[in-house]
């Protein structure tokens, strides 16, 4: 194998999916200021993401609406204004 091919920054991370709970230690570069305790004992940095495998309607084969932001009311309320004007 090739040395020195990955980021300085390349480390261990958890990844907590927030809709379902999970959490997975995979290598990354992604930036963290929190840490989290995993099974082994160790801290890793803690990445919380809103989505993931465990969660994702194509891995998971369920139909579910995921609006964390209210974005589907702002949508509506955007669009009931333009209606609105005509």
């Amino acid at each position: 194998m090739k040395t020195d091919i990955h980021h300085p920054n390349y480390r261990m991370v958890i990844f907590r999916d927030i809709s379902s709970g999970a959490e997975f230690l995979i290598g990354s570069t992604a930036e963290s200021k929190e840490t989290a305790k995993w099974t082994d004992g160790k801290e890793y940095p803690l990445v919380v993401v809103e989505i993931s495998s465990q969660s994702h309607p194509f891995y998971t084969g369920q139909d579910k609406q995921l609006d964390t932001a209210g974005r589907a009311e702002k949508f509506k309320a955007r669009a009931a204004k333009k209606v609105a004007k005509k």
